[in-house]
């Protein structure tokens, strides 16, 4: 009989408002520029730079409420961003459909070396040194559907030290939640436990060690995180 050569890593997870259940962590989609304020302050035309997506590692996600400083970077910031979780999937999802595999909605933060994604970006190099970094997907509770119904608009907020950083609507999006997972099953075949991180406004910038990063989004409370 086979067994492991060693313990296999423990299964990343989110825990879900008001249940003991755990929502396991497949894969982690992340959509770049999916705000047009956003994609202008990184000097992008939204008009002929559409939104795109990219991978983090299901490890990234954690709940713990801290982040901790990576190294080798001076500039880590802050992308506030509504996740989308899946309890199915599939390819070639037609948009109309594309709701019904929604399992759940939380806040979630994409914690980005963006000294390094310039780097990566001159050297024309991937950069997932920037993005798939241990502890860089901050989450709250994910709230389940059944209660929050279909979320396309409202407000979404992050503080800094108390300080408004990024504000927006959801309704802001360019990608529509069910754009998005239409577009990425063309790609990828799509399954429960896949979650989606659907994009960030504009107002990101840096943070710093003993900093604390105040996320909320209308209708799936708040998500508090220091950085350690």
């Amino acid at each position: 009989m086979s067994e492991f050569s060693f313990a296999p890593a423990p299964q990343p997870v989110i825990s879900i408002a008001r249940s003991t259940q755990l929502f396991p962590v497949r894969r982690v989609y992340c959509i770049g520029r999916n705000y047009a304020d956003h994609a202008v302050e990184m000097g992008h035309d939204p008009k002929t730079s559409p939104p795109f997506f990219f991978q983090k590692n299901p490890n990234n996600v954690t709940e713990t409420g801290g982040f901790i400083y990576p190294s080798h970077s001076n500039d880590v910031h802050h992308e506030i961003e509504m996740i989308v979780a899946l309890h199915s999937g599939g390819t070639n999802i037609d948009v109309s459909q594309a709701d019904t595999h929604i399992f759940g909605y939380s806040i979630g933060l994409d914690m980005t070396r963006r000294d390094l994604q310039a780097e990566m970006k001159r050297l024309g190099r991937p950069w997932e040194v920037s993005k798939a970094v241990e502890g860089s997907a901050p989450t709250s509770q994910l709230h389940l559907r059944e209660e929050t119904g279909l979320i396309n608009s409202g407000r979404i907020e992050l503080r800094v030290n108390g300080e408004i950083k990024q504000e927006s609507d959801l309704s802001m999006m360019i990608w529509t939640v069910s754009e998005q997972i239409s577009i990425l099953s063309e790609y990828y075949e799509l399954a429960a436990g896949d979650i989606i991180m659907t994009g960030t406004p504009a107002g990101v910038g840096p943070v710093q060690k003993g900093d604390v990063m105040h996320g909320s989004i209308e209708g799936l409370g708040e998500l508090t995180v220091t950085v350690d």
